[in-house]
């Protein structure tokens, strides 16, 4: 991708990595002020409950300083019982303060050809038409499918990594993948 240097000399500095351990306190405060309190009671988020994104695609922003600008992380999914693995992508944010200044573009286009690149066929996510749709998204895909608990419809959006990766795939959308390892309980001295 080319920026002009205008575009450059006026861009914060930021790049995509792998999310690391490290990061989760600065992602989680960031979550909450991007999506606010009620995004923990979201459908996406009955099927990350539990579980741990899919191996190699959890990813943040930083910015100059090294601190978390950004975060996308994509999901091990099932189409239906018994259906094709596909990834649900999700949350997408940015901090704030920093909307408009590519940060999302970039992590989306990053997420999206790492999942190609680890040979996943399709990522499946609930947002907004006119912003996911520059990357490929739209709902012409998913009028079989449905999100466990409620959601908008039209909302449910898809982008095909394999041609024909969604044919005849229908029902409900499962959780598959790592899950989180149990915490072992605390004793109280």
């Amino acid at each position: 991708m080319e920026m002009s240097v205008e575009l450059v000399a006026h861009a914060p500095a930021f790049m995509m990595v792998a999310e690391t351990v490290a990061d989760v306190a600065a992602r989680e405060a960031l979550l909450d002020r991007a999506m606010g309190p009620k995004r923990k009671t979201k459908s996406s988020e009955k099927l990350r409950r539990g579980r741990r994104p899919s191996e190699g695609l959890a990813f943040v922003a930083r910015d100059a300083s090294g601190g978390v600008a950004g975060t996308v992380r994509l999901w091990d999914v099932r189409l239906g019982e018994g259906g094709a693995a596909a990834l649900l992508l999700g949350p997408l944010a940015v901090d704030p303060s920093l909307k408009n200044a590519g940060i999302g573009s970039a992590l989306m286009r990053h997420a999206i050809a790492e999942a190609a690149r680890l040979g996943h066929a399709a990522i499946l996510l609930v947002g907004d038409a006119p912003y996911y749709g520059r990357f490929g998204f739209s709902a012409a895909r998913t009028g079989s499918l449905a999100m466990p608990g409620p959601y908008e419809r039209h909302r449910l959006l898809a982008l095909e990594l394999v041609d024909g990766a969604l044919d005849g795939a229908v029902g409900t959308l499962k959780a598959a993948g790592r899950k989180l390892k149990a915490q072992a309980p605390t004793l109280a001295a």
